[in-house]
C-alpha cells in the first residue's frame, strides 16, 4: 500500500523527492499519511478533492483485496 501510494504521488507532484509515505498496520487496518511539499498540496488534493478521492477509492479497492481497511491522510 506505501509504495501505490508513494508511486501515486511522485507522479503528480512537481517535487518527487519530498514526498513522504509513512504507513501504520493494526491488526486490519492501515493507516497512511502522505507528506508533500506544500507548494504541491493543491496537486496531490485536486479540485473539490477529486485526485485525492481517487487514491482513496484505487487504495481501497487493493484494501479489499486483502481483506483490510485502509485510510489516507494527506498533511502539511
Amino acid at each position: 500500500m506505501k509504495q501505490l501510494v508513494n508511486i501515486i504521488a511522485k507522479a503528480l507532484v512537481d517535487n518527487p523527492d519530498q514526498v513522504i509515505v509513512t504507513e501504520t498496520d493494526e491488526d486490519n487496518k492501515i493507516q497512511l499519511e502522505l507528506k508533500v511539499a506544500s507548494s504541491d498540496m493543491g496537486k496531490v488534493i485536486g479540485r473539490q478533492g477529486r485526485i485525492a478521492k481517487a487514491i482513496r477509492t484505487v487504495l481501497k479497492a487493493s484494501a479489499t483485496k486483502e481483506d483490510k481497511h485502509v485510510s489516507l491522510e494527506i498533511v502539511d
